[in-house]
Formats: structure tokens, sequence, C-alpha cells
């Protein structure tokens, strides 16, 4: 079992910018890809961002690439998501996510453990 606790949402003006952190426990933090998804109520959770068990590749959503940065440390059990020129559009709950597999996935479905998720949400 992995246990994943995000922090770091809150308001914040559109140009704005946040960090949040996800602290994970339990099983080797660098044995997982880990992944940050994003959900508003009614539609499906989104891909925001994965990076690999070492941290040497990132992946992002055409629609955050640029703006958002992803990063883990493996010695402190922590992946970070750095968010720049934040946008209305990008208010929704942020959820980080742990998966086993080598391959880094897109798809919410196929990621073993999940955090609560913390609320971002971006004033106009």
């Amino acid at each position: 079992q992995v246990q994943l606790v995000e922090s770091g949402g809150g308001l914040v003006q559109a140009g704005g910018s946040l960090a949040l952190s996800c602290a994970a426990s339990g099983r080797t933090f660098s044995w997982y890809a880990m992944a940050w998804f994003r959900q508003n109520p009614g539609k499906e959770r989104e891909f925001v961002a994965a990076i690999t068990q070492s941290g040497g590749s990132t992946y992002y959503a055409d629609s955050v690439k640029g703006r958002f940065t992803i990063a883990r440390d493996n010695a402190k059990n922590t992946v970070y998501l750095r968010m720049n020129s934040l946008k209305p559009e990008d208010t929704a709950v942020y959820y980080c996510a742990a998966d086993r597999s080598i391959y880094v996935q897109r798809t919410p479905s196929v990621y073993d453990y999940w955090g609560q998720g913390t609320q971002v949400t971006v004033s106009s």
C-alpha cells in the first residue's frame, strides 16, 4: 500500500503561481511513476503531468506545457507540481497518483494509488 497526501492548493489570481506537493508513505517511493491529474464536478479526471521513477523523464498535457513543472525528490518521498501563469480554466481538484508500471500512463484507471485531492481555484 502507498498512502499519498497532497498539499499546497488554494485560491490565486489569474497569472499567479502555486506549488503543490504530494507526500508518499508506505512502499518504496522510487518504485512508482507519479502523476498529477485534475477534475471538476461532472467531468472526467484529466491528465496533467507525469514523471518516471528516476525523475529522468517528464510528460505534460498540452494545456499545461510550458507553464507547469513536475519534479520529484525520492529521498523525501515527495512529488511536486509547480504551476505558473495560472488560468481560470486550471481551476480543479488536483490529485496525485502512483503507478508501478515502467511505462508512464496518461489514463487514470491504470494508477494504483491516489491522494485525497487538493482544491486549486484561479480567479479571473
